[in-house]
């Protein structure tokens, strides 16, 4: 489960960083953010893809990864301001997530 974990929280990393390079190149900062944003994402794609899970189960749980390494993102890289909404919808994915991981309907 710790190597799910890891996995999962480095494939959010990847994505974020991936996206804030594109924000950055195409907000002034230059082309070359942006190429290299777009080295960062598929990154992301390979390592989320080495877990072995059925894909569904997999993407559908990294969702809630992905919105927690965003937001927390958003607020120290690029101080955001989150509303309280926020926070809530966050909790609404990460429960989401989770009925995906343990569900078995």
């Amino acid at each position: 489960m710790l190597v799910e974990f890891t996995t999962m929280l480095l494939a959010a990393a990847l994505e974020v960083g991936g996206d804030a390079l594109i924000r950055a190149g195409l907000h002034g900062k230059g082309l070359v953010l942006v190429v290299g944003g777009f080295a960062v994402l598929g990154s992301y794609g390979v390592v989320v893809n080495l877990l072995p899970m059925d894909f569904s189960k997999l993407l559908g749980t990294y969702v809630a990864f992905f919105a927690v390494v965003s937001v927390l993102f958003g607020c120290f890289a690029f101080g955001d301001a989150v509303p309280a909404s926020t926070w809530l919808g966050l909790a609404i994915i990460i429960v989401g997530s989770a009925v995906i991981q343990v569900g078995r309907l």
